[in-house]
């Protein structure tokens, strides 16, 4: 059931009527039917099964943690548990990817194994309640947090329909409390989140899914286009991927934010990142988090003799794996351990960048902040050729044609868009790039989100006449 669709908006009003006329004791049940019932309006029976193993296991896990005495014992029943989430993860993700790569190394090294294909699995919501499971699992084993007894509470907490299918990726310090908490109708939470609720659904439909069009007729056949419109349309995705994504956080935030449940906020004006260690403090902020407490920072523990190199060793390591969970393919993995190199080399240079700048006296400066913000939106720009490419061909087909071959002039604008138009849909295009430059300009002041809301009518006019209403699911869905 996505965001954007006439059920969700049908669905939650009805969730929350109930929710609210129900006796405090119940509401938790309420609130994981929802849960359940949204999940099963994906129509794959098999994803409610996964999501209830999932639930029950890890919650045994975490009792038995708290349970063992012994330091062997509790390493023991970590190590199972998170075992447990990952072969789930790897069978409802990677089967496919993993006979592929061993049927070409089988052919490469003339082997005579035969590999039958393995048709994938849907695998929506999976990544990110496995990875809220598995840092529970280690909250309760470093001692963070004690076991939640009440399964249905614990439940729920993996389950919350508006974070289920992509997060935020929660803590269970952040969220349990949240759902056992008395609910009081607050104004306040009302009227802000169904601000969120707008200001996501105006991402997604009248700016993501509008760049979109222009995004997939380029990158779907990216050997047809060479140049300027090759590079139009990498920093078209580049608005597209976070007006999707943030769109759908803002509607996540929202409809927790009706039950007085504060997600985590996931986006911080990424794109004004001085860095590619900033941007990932900005982009993504529940992952990146639990990219750094639960990979990073023990392997940079095991690797703490080996000093700089060892932390350079780590930051790569911990970006491959988040490469690996956003998809089963290269790009992916290409994605992310470009993320991890520019972030390992920053490990070496950059006592020798703050000399350099302090010596041209460019430290602190307004000039030195625009140039680092634009040299990183453009390093991840063009990681993102990797992650949207169907194929690593594909992207250095794009990468190559966009350095040799990209003449900048009006002219060559304009005959770059138009191919992509049509008389109803021009002027579309033309107000979404001119609201493009509006929006980027609000995100630091949420100017949309400040008590009097005269714009408010505005927006909703926009979605109604601009937004592109054919439930396109959201980007990152299917990661």
């Amino acid at each position: 059931m996505p965001f954007n669709s006439l059920k969700y908006f049908l669905f939650l009003p009805i969730v929350y009527l109930i929710f609210y006329f129900v006796g405090e004791r119940v509401r938790w049940c309420v609130l994981l039917a929802a849960s359940l019932m949204f999940y099963t309006a994906l129509n794959v029976p098999y994803l409610l099964v996964i999501l209830v193993l999932v639930a029950m296991t890890t919650y045994a896990f975490g009792i038995w943690l708290d349970q063992a005495e012994s330091a062997n014992a509790k390493h023991a029943l970590l190590w199972s548990g998170v075992a447990v989430n990952v072969l789930i993860l790897v069978v409802m993700k990677y089967l496919p990817f993993l006979s592929e790569n061993l049927k070409a190394l089988s052919t490469i090294l003339s082997l005579d194994v035969q590999i039958q294909p393995i048709k994938a699995f849907v695998a929506i919501g999976v990544s990110y309640y496995v990875f809220q499971a598995i840092s529970y699992l280690f909250d309760i084993y470093l001692e963070i947090e004690k076991p939640e007894r009440h399964f249905g509470y614990f439940a729920l907490y993996l389950a919350f329909f508006p974070k289920l299918l992509q997060g935020p990726i929660e803590r269970a310090g952040d969220l349990l409390p949240q759902i056992k908490a008395k609910f009081e109708f607050k104004y306040e939470n009302m009227r802000f989140g169904m601000l969120l609720l707008t200001w996501g659904l105006f991402k997604k439909v009248v700016i993501a899914d509008r760049l979109g069009i222009y995004v997939d007729a380029v990158y779907n056949n990216v050997h047809s286009f060479s140049g300027l419109t090759l590079l139009m349309a990498t920093y078209a995705y580049a608005f597209q991927i976070y007006m999707d994504f943030s769109g759908y956080t803002d509607m996540a935030l929202g409809s927790a934010r009706l039950f007085n449940i504060n997600l985590t906020q996931n986006f911080n004006s990424p794109y004004l990142a001085s860095s590619i260690a900033d941007f990932w403090r900005r982009w993504h902020i529940s992952f990146s988090r639990w990219i750094l407490d639960y990979i990073f920072k023990p392997l940079q523990m095991q690797l703490r003799s080996w000093r700089n190199w060892g932390t350079a060793i780590a930051l790569f390591v911990a970006f491959l794996v988040s490469g690996l969970w956003h998809g089963a393919s290269w790009g992916f993995v290409m994605w992310g351990g470009l993320h991890g190199l520019f972030l390992a080399c920053s490990v070496f240079y950059k006592p020798y960048q703050k000399k350099l700048h302090k010596s041209l006296g460019l430290e602190k400066t307004t000039l030195l902040r625009v140039w680092q913000i634009f040299v990183t939106f453009n390093t991840v720009s063009f990681t993102w050729v990797f992650f949207r490419a169907k194929s690593i061909p594909d992207a250095l087909y794009v990468i190559i044609n966009i350095i040799s071959n990209t003449k900048i002039s009006l002219s060559n604008i304009v005959n770059s868009i138009l191919p992509f138009t049509n008389d109803n849909s021009a002027i579309s295009h033309l107000v979404t790039l001119i609201f493009i430059c509006t929006v980027y300009s609000l995100l630091k002041t949420n100017y949309l989100l400040e008590p009097k809301h005269k714009y408010l009518a505005v927006v909703l006019v926009i979605i109604v006449f601009l937004g592109k209403f054919a439930t396109n699911s959201f980007l990152y869905m299917g990661y």
